[in-house]
């Protein structure tokens, strides 16, 4: 019985490591997406909401032309982590 209570502390805590080093991973996803399209002279980034989940990037908000659009996921996608663009951005007068 003891080892089993042994390998169920075990296992809880390998998956709280786990789940602690995610929530690290999509914070540095985060960082360097915003990063990178903050950076962009195109996409410029300040009317792009960005959301990371389990590595998958979610975009949001305005851009001004559909060739910004496509170049925001471009550059999302090469962010080291991602695994997966949800472009939701709208293409419209961005509001700056």
């Amino acid at each position: 019985m003891r080892i089993l209570a042994l390998a169920l502390v075990l296992v809880l805590a390998a998956a709280a490591a786990a789940a602690s080093q995610q929530a690290s991973s999509d914070d540095e996803i985060y960082d360097q997406v915003r990063r990178r399209l903050a950076n962009d002279p195109d996409v410029k980034g300040a009317a792009i909401e960005v959301e990371v989940r389990e590595g998958v990037v979610t975009l949001r908000g305005k851009v001004r032309e559909e060739k910004h659009k496509i170049k925001a996921e471009r550059i999302t996608r090469k962010v080291k982590g991602v695994r997966k663009v949800i472009n939701e951005l709208r293409v419209g007068i961005a509001i700056e």
